[in-house]
């Protein structure tokens, strides 16, 4: 008999409902096709042993699974829970009072008939909404992630059996139900980390400012010692709280991703993803035989922070290029293509030489001649000109270390940040896509970046005695524009133009010869 059970496979952010029919025919043996992976191929022993565990059998006959569209790769184990559900309804085990076609089904057998969480419950429950689905049956450590989404019954359940129970109608299983709304705002998320932590270094802070205020990349250079990592890991707690249309982005792309716990729900938490110099151009951008998302997408919403810039493989350093650009990437297949978001606030640090103390003021630099030079020559050009705040770190006397004075705490600068972004999120509300400085274009630049006459001979005599380029020209006018911003002006003042201008350190001489 032909049975029809439903899934869904995951392909970027999103999902797609898959029809999986199972038919038994004159013969021997078990066939899945549909081009399955080898996953979903090893499932069928994992069925067999997790029916036997409750008393049923699979099918004595020729039995065929096709998972359809057939034309589209089926990855991972999560089948497992629909292809036993289709056995048994085909061969006449499963009397079921409630429909299949109304829910739904995914979930990984273990050997005796337990279920274990899958990847992407999210993006399969908002697609299964939209397709009008009754219900989505799931593994209980998935419900409270699937459940954010409304309008569909959400089903957790622990085992095969009773699965089997609630659709013969011997066992009615509770929707599980999330309160979005509720569970975001009231859980609004807490670190120890603080800004007041760090002592002295407040033109680095102010810095790190201007970055949260416009979602401007930045660059730290200095000795070994002087704070960067500090300071970079303490720059989450001043970015404005994420909306809840930012935290539903984030979320699904964890989830496909298989990276949030067990009975998670909305992430609260703007990411801050710091990955080691060794990571891969793939493990960065994203990719492999089955497309994952890279730390870049992981980072979307939230931070990327790529301490010893110099150490990381040329290579990886240029795939940041484009979805610096464009904050998103497109990883392409020979059958298929996916996006995956990738809005992300770059900060990044290094050492100004391989020993590390080039330009101190008190330590003396052992590089020989023209080591400094091939050190920073392994960030491209290219790269640096999209990185908006060029920042130099000089350690902090050890005389001020002892020093016991109130700095301000990240609340306080937030404050500041959050205001800057409702002066963006207004001047933009008719742009889609942008919703603060970094993110304008060259057209909308001449329209909110104009400036003095003073100003431009300001800005022309800085791109001559530095040779900056057409792209540090504009982005110097982005960084003046969100310091007018934070300072509550709608121009942009000589004084805006000049604070922005120094913060362009790697253009100076000193840095490259």
């Amino acid at each position: 008999m032909l049975v029809k059970t439903y899934g869904s496979a995951v392909f970027g952010v999103d999902a797609a409902t898959i029809t999986i029919e199972s038919n038994q025919l004159q013969g021997a043996g078990y066939f899945v096709v549909g081009l399955p992976d080898a996953a979903v191929k090893e499932g069928l022993f994992r069925i067999e042993s997790a029916l036997k565990q409750f008393g049923y059998k699979m099918p004595h006959q020729k039995f065929i699974v096709n998972l359809a569209p057939a034309d589209i790769k089926k990855e991972g184990s999560a089948y497992d829970l629909p292809i036993a559900l289709g056995a048994l309804a085909s061969s006449g085990q499963l009397d079921a009072k409630r429909p299949l076609e109304d829910y739904i089904i995914m979930g990984e057998l273990s050997l005796d008939g337990n279920l274990q969480p899958i990847k992407g419950a999210l993006p399969i429950a908002i697609q299964a909404r939209k397709d009008k689905f009754k219900g989505f049956i799931l593994p209980k450590a998935n419900a409270r992630e699937a459940a954010i989404v409304k309008d569909i019954d959400v089903f957790g359940v622990d085992n095969l059996k009773e699965v089997i129970d609630f659709l013969e109608g011997r066992q009615d299983l509770t929707p599980l139900f999330v309160d979005t709304r509720d569970e975001f705002f009231n859980n609004l998320p807490h670190t120890e980390l603080d800004f007041s932590d760090v002592k002295g270094q407040k033109n680095i802070k102010r810095a790190l400012e201007i970055a949260a205020a416009g979602g401007h990349n930045v660059i730290l250079i200095g000795p070994p010692g002087a704070g960067k990592t500090m300071l970079a890991k303490r720059l989450p707690t001043i970015l404005p709280p994420m909306t809840l249309h930012e935290a539903l982005e984030t979320t699904k792309i964890h989830s496909v991703s298989g990276r949030l716990g067990a009975n998670a729900t909305l992430m609260h938490e703007r990411p801050f993803r710091a990955p080691h110099h060794t990571i891969s151009d793939v493990a960065l951008v994203g990719g492999g035989a089955f497309p994952q998302p890279g730390e870049i997408s992981l980072s979307h919403n939230g931070v990327l922070f790529l301490d010893e810039l110099p150490e990381f493989k040329r290579t990886v350093l240029e795939v940041l290029r484009q979805p610096m650009e464009d904050r998103r990437v497109t990883i392409s297949r020979a059958r298929f293509s996916v996006d995956y978001p990738a809005s992300f606030l770059l900060i990044a640090s290094l050492n100004p030489c391989p020993c590390g103390f080039y330009n101190h003021p008190t330590k003396q630099c052992s590089c020989g001649p023209g080591v400094v030079q091939r050190y920073m020559s392994k960030i491209s050009g290219p790269l640096l000109d999209r990185i908006d705040l060029h920042v130099e770190v000089t350690p902090l006397p050890t005389s001020d270390l002892s020093i016991e004075e109130e700095s301000e705490k990240s609340e306080v600068v937030r404050v500041r940040v959050v205001e800057a972004r409702k002066i963006q999120e207004e001047r933009y509300k008719d742009k889609e896509g942008i919703h603060c400085n970094a993110h304008i274009g060259a057209k909308a630049i001449k329209e909110y970046c104009q400036i003095t006459e003073a100003g431009k001979t300001l800005l022309n005599r800085a791109m001559e005695r530095l040779g900056l380029s057409a792209r540090a020209y504009d982005r110097i006018l982005k960084v003046s524009r969100t310091i007018a911003d934070l300072a509550g002006s709608e121009e942009i003042k000589i004084e805006h133009l000049a604070e922005a201008i120094q913060f362009r350190s790697l253009d100076r001489d000193m840095w490259t010869g």
